[in-house]
């Protein structure tokens, strides 16, 4: 039987692979900031969430501790995502600007949103096994999504797990390698594979990652996404 977005939804919801990062998600559970008091996490890994007829996939890094955690939605409930889903509002993927709860009236049309891994790490940082235990979710979301053309990599990490899922997908490796660079593009088969910097904070905050830039990527994005079905040579 084919593979399916929500059967893979409730295995990643229901992985316990890295002893380390149940722990922390636990932890942060247990222990949120005032501003969170008395709210009920979620605290377990984080499926993807969007349009079963994407074509544009956003891959993130991961969810944050009081962000997707949280909320049990990928980008939902966090700065980073207040930035991403205003991005996707106004290139015409999203309904409205902001994800506060999972249940807030958010839907997606065209797109889809997962993270290179499901849970929040310490210091939102996996380490490489744990990105690897994690990456055969985005290998089987990707095979998952007949539809999909374009994959939006936000960061470095995101990027390498892209390529690498695009790859086990059939997907030609081009050569050389192409380098994470923010607006970076590659041609993969049927698929472009795109770069932009990380919506985090430590982005956003400081200008390295603009409004506008973001929007230029969605932009080429959307480019990608009307053209004709992909025609095999």
């Amino acid at each position: 039987m084919a593979d399916s977005l929500a059967r893979i939804r409730r295995e990643i919801i229901a992985c316990r692979a890295c002893p380390r990062l149940v722990a922390w998600r636990e932890e942060a559970a247990a222990h949120p900031p005032r501003r969170f008091s008395g709210q009920a996490y979620w605290a377990k890994p984080v499926p993807g969430f969007g349009d079963s007829a994407a074509r544009l996939l956003v891959v993130g890094l991961a969810p944050a501790a009081h962000g997707g955690n949280r909320t049990g939605r990928i980008f939902t409930g966090d700065s980073s995502g207040d930035f991403l889903f205003a991005a996707l509002h106004r290139a015409g993927y999203a309904n409205q600007a902001r994800s506060v709860t999972r249940d807030d009236g958010l839907v997606l049309t065209g797109a889809y949103v997962v993270a290179a891994a499901r849970c929040a790490p310490p210091d939102n940082k996996p380490t490489p096994a744990e990105f690897a235990r994690c990456r055969p979710y985005l290998d089987r979301e990707i095979a998952a999504l007949p539809g999909l053309r374009v994959v939006l990599a936000l960061g470095a990490h995101a990027f390498r797990a892209s390529l690498d899922a695009l790859a086990a997908n059939g997907a030609p490796r081009p050569r050389p390698l192409p380098k994470f660079a923010h607006g970076a593009e590659a041609q993969m088969g049927r698929f472009v594979l795109l770069a932009s910097y990380h919506v985090s904070q430590q982005n956003t905050f400081t200008g390295k990652l603009t409004p506008a830039m973001l929007d230029r990527v969605l932009r080429r994005a959307r480019n990608s996404t009307v053209l004709p079905a992909y025609q095999p040579p």
